[in-house]
């Protein structure tokens, strides 16, 4: 493939697109066009921002916008730690599930079956517990009132869902795919003013390109610190926890 920047300068050339009507239908800076047309990339807000910019551009001039992200991707980034990863590590991964489980089979199997003798014994002794006849409480002229146990209420059940909302308070980069992979929200620009749809499921990974929005976690906010780079979540049930680059989710 061609220079990326040739390439789309090219493309826009022979449509006779101005730079200011590009500017207008993408919503991408026109200084942001420039730069990407010219591959000046460290004018650009960051490597996120670029690939959702080149899939916007490429789309808008008709061109592989998927094949122009590859490139770039080739060119420009770095491969990460599990493409790098030495032959050797593999090498000592195949001798350990050659030489099987550290624990052997007998010591499993006597385990479980403590932990259902020690089952039962706690059934058991509840049981003896429940049987055991409550004395009655004498009351005036002989009568006796039977005696009414106290009923405690069950604990609610923890939550098996996570709910995400999201508030753009400035342009900011969304990515979020739930813990299949499946994309919720496929590495979009929301500007503020904007609506994010709400998503739920039982585990989300989440990635922000700046930290100008607003979120809550099943409905309880969460403060989203600034980064120099992109921002990353797991997102479960039981709250939110940061999320390393290198297992961000990329919708690019």
């Amino acid at each position: 493939m061609a220079d990326i920047g040739s390439t789309l300068r090219e493309a826009r050339m022979r449509a006779r697109i101005d730079m200011s009507e590009v500017e207008a239908q993408t919503k991408i800076r026109a200084k942001y066009l420039r730069a990407i047309e010219n591959e000046e990339w460290d004018l650009l807000p960051g490597p996120v921002y670029v690939k959702s910019f080149l899939r916007t551009y490429g789309d808008y001039l008709g061109l592989d916008s998927r094949g122009l992200v590859e490139e770039y991707k080739r060119q420009y980034e770095r491969p990460t730690d599990h493409d790098v990863r030495p032959a050797s590590s593999f090498h000592r991964e195949r001798e350990r599930a050659a030489r099987g489980p550290l624990v052997p089979p007998w010591a499993v199997i006597g385990v479980v079956l403590i932990g259902i003798v020690a089952a039962l014994y706690v059934i058991g002794s509840r049981n003896n517990k429940s049987k055991t006849p409550t004395a009655p409480t004498a009351q005036a002229g002989g009568s006796h009132r039977p005696h009414h146990r106290v009923r405690h209420r069950a604990a609610p059940a923890p939550p098996t869902m996570v709910t995400l909302e999201l508030v753009p308070t400035g342009s900011v980069y969304v990515c979020l795919v739930d813990g299949a992979g499946k994309m919720l929200i496929p590495g979009q620009i929301f500007s503020a003013g904007q609506t994010i749809p709400r998503k739920t499921a039982g585990k989300m990974l989440l990635t922000l390109g700046n930290n100008a929005v607003q979120m809550k976690v099943n409905g309880k906010p969460v403060t989203v610190a600034p980064s120099s780079t992109s921002i990353g979540y797991t997102l479960l049930p039981n709250g939110a926890s940061p999320l390393p680059v290198a297992q961000q989710p990329r919708c690019a």
